[in-house]
């Protein structure tokens, strides 16, 4: 599983980018790419959460960003994809950007990984500690050389695990800032040092392709690609409305790719609705692993497979820390509440708060990417029916969720205009 961090759904040439990330290409033409698929999150910490665990963030214990200041970390109740896969003989190594616990009872070689090489945090972070199993190995992990350092222990990972099922969690520090790159690709790309980042970045993945094919196991390795948000304050969410730390589409929806020769049909598109906590349940099934909390997302193996284009499923809610705003049925995304304040403006007097809408807003996501037309009006029985999934959802979450919400609830509702045309331009 290779993740990027703050990777834009318009970041990648299969995904309409101008950027060059040719093999990220190749694998999206050897596999299946995914055009609705989201993060769980619109920031990372509970991203990562949702991924690892196949439940929602507000479940697992952890529906913010954590901090170095922060002494907790993913819940040790919660299961891992690494923890499920030990007891069926996998090699496991996370190689890159934990973010879910730095202190010793919360790092990747308590959840069920072997081995770890990576930074506990963000690039933004301090201290910017670069850690080797449970050792610091540099106080100030050097930026520069970060990727092709990752990269190098990746492809050593899986040259030595060639005769054993093993599972390697790459998440990435880039392209989440401060940005760079190494000698071999500063100054390179015609998208200055972003597009050099992202173009560094399809040279990992295509280093990690080579080794699975070098080990003789590329038949019979699952290789997935995709991103804990939508971008930051660069990047691209393509025509997408929104970017990290919102709950519009450019906030969560995020690139996905997934190939296994064989079971995974090449070239293909899905349109389906699909999660990052569907990645625990797939993969269970794949591997015969047994998830032992209740997950949230589902198995999509038949959607990978080729075999549907889309599953049943309850309806996908867009939390922000505790607070849901949005809910996804089909094709409908209906928007319930808002922070008073836009992304990285400082907040109002008062402070900043989620808020219900004084009128729900419905969005058709599927032909209406960026979110421009509310139709709630002329479908009230949409909006009825996901109000209902909503509260028969969060009936289910833990009391800290529930409590939110009926706080939420209770606050007058804003008046928060329909949102205008999205003015980030594709790439």
């Amino acid at each position: 599983m290779i993740y990027c961090d703050d990777l834009g759904y318009g970041d990648l040439g299969c995904y309409g980018s101008s950027i060059r990330s040719p093999n990220i290409d190749r694998l999206a033409a050897e596999g299946m790419r995914f055009t609705h698929f989201y993060s769980g999150n619109p920031v990372c910490s509970p991203s990562r959460t949702a991924l690892l665990t196949g439940r929602y963030p507000v479940r697992a214990g952890v529906p913010r960003v954590l901090f170095p200041q922060d002494t907790a970390g993913l819940p040790q109740s919660e299961q891992t994809i690494a923890q499920m896969l030990k007891p069926k003989g996998y090699r496991t190594m996370c190689v890159g950007k934990w973010h879910l616990g730095h202190h010793a009872a919360y790092l990747p070689t308590t959840r069920g990984f072997d081995h770890y090489f990576g930074i506990p945090y963000s690039n933004d972070m301090n201290p910017r500690w670069l850690m080797d199993g449970t050792k610091v190995i540099e106080e100030q992990a050097t930026l520069e050389t970060l990727t092709p350092r990752y990269t190098e222990r990746a492809v050593k990972f899986i040259a030595d695990s060639r005769s054993e099922p093993f599972f390697l969690y790459f998440p990435h520090t880039y392209p989440h800032i401060p940005l760079a790159a190494s000698a071999k690709f500063r100054g390179k790309s015609p998208q200055g040092i972003y597009g050099d980042v992202i173009e560094e970045l399809d040279w990992s993945v295509g280093e990690v392709l080579k080794a699975v094919k070098s080990a003789g196991v590329e038949n019979n390795t699952l290789v997935m690609f995709s991103s804990d948000n939508g971008p930051w304050y660069q990047g691209s969410p393509g025509r997408l409305r929104g970017r990290k730390g919102t709950t519009w589409e450019g906030g969560q929806r995020v690139p996905f790719i997934a190939k296994l020769p064989g079971r995974i049909p090449k070239g293909k598109t899905c349109a389906g609705l699909g999660s990052v906590m569907d990645v625990m349940p797939a993969v269970a099934t794949l591997c015969g692993g047994t998830p032992s909390n209740p997950l949230d997302g589902i198995d999509i193996g038949p959607m990978l497979e080729g075999k549907r284009q889309e599953l049943d499923r309850e309806a996908l809610l867009y939390f922000d820390n505790l607070d849901v705003q949005c809910a996804r049925l089909g094709r409908w995304k209906l928007h319930v509440a808002r922070h008073n304040n836009q992304a990285y403006n400082p907040p109002p007097q008062g402070g900043r708060m989620n808020l219900p809408l004084l009128n729900p807003e419905l969005y058709d996501v599927v032909s209406d990417v960026d979110e421009s037309y509310d139709v709630a009006a002329e479908k009230p029985e949409v909006v009825k029916q996901i109000q209902e999934r909503i509260s028969r959802v969060i009936a289910g979450m833990p009391e800290a969720v529930r409590d939110a919400h009926e706080k939420n609830l209770a606050k007058k509702p804003a008046r928060i205009p329909a949102g205008t045309v999205n003015r980030a331009a594709p790439r």
